[in-house]
């Protein structure tokens, strides 16, 4: 049995096309995990979280939810590796879908057997709905015509706050190879999201700075600045 069986036995509406799902975000950054908490809320589904391949491993340990949503890009690893390895779980979870801010991954999601894929930024409620109950199973489905959401989502800013002063942390800690590849994919999805764009191509400038001479250091320490700036101007962005 899934969590639609356990938890919640109501049938789907037109208003909450998702009324008795669970969906597990994968998702390390809190701004994209607010934007889908508020589309889960406004579609009648519940929403769990994991901030990385390891929490994922153990909730799914315990739960079984309805739909999985796994973002390629997380600190122990890529997202791929887990959709791979739930694609071919029995019995398998009814909806399974890849999200990134990198439209090159959808390919990539897909040959590892997701059902769908979310582009990142996600704001489209419409879109959220539909991308899941394209690849859900029957049982899932209202009767009835179903209201489109015309609407998008704003994600409270103090979610973009958490994860710069984590990306502060992180750089403040260390700057060696793997934590700058890190961070700057992170925090070019983060930024872009919440429409920071300065610090967006700040992020895709590291992301294409080869190591070696100082250079990749000297963009990573200009990047912390940047994002400290914002922490003590309360993100006047």
């Amino acid at each position: 049995m899934d969590d639609f069986d356990i938890f919640d036995p109501r049938r789907p509406t037109a208003k909450r096309p998702l009324l008795g799902m669970t969906v597990l975000v994968v998702e390390d950054s809190r701004y994209a995990c607010e934007a889908l908490r508020l589309m889960c809320l406004r579609s009648g589904a519940r929403i769990r979280r994991a901030d990385s391949l390891t929490a994922a491993t153990r909730h799914l340990k315990v739960y079984r939810p309805s739909v999985a949503i796994i973002d390629f890009g997380l600190p122990d690893g890529p997202g791929e590796d887990l959709i791979r390895d739930l694609a071919q779980t029995t019995p398998r979870l009814g909806v399974l879908l890849g999200m990134s801010g990198n439209d090159a991954m959808e390919e990539r999601a897909m040959d590892a057997g997701a059902d769908g894929f979310l582009h990142k930024p996600i704001a489209s409620l419409a879109v959220f709905q539909e991308t899941i109950l394209s690849a859900a199973p029957s049982e899932h489905w209202q009767l009835g015509p179903r209201v489109v959401a015309d609407e998008t989502v704003e994600p409270d800013i103090s979610a973009y706050r958490d994860d710069i002063s984590f990306v502060s942390e992180l750089l403040e800690e260390r700057q060696d190879g793997p934590t700058l590849d890190y961070v700057a994919q992170f925090l070019s999805g983060v930024a872009r999201s919440a429409r920071d764009s300065q610090l967006a191509e700040a992020a895709g400038v590291l992301s294409q700075t080869p190591p070696g001479e100082g250079r990749r250091r000297a963009q990573a320490s200009h990047i912390l600045q940047m994002v400290q700036d914002r922490l003590q101007n309360q993100l006047a962005i």
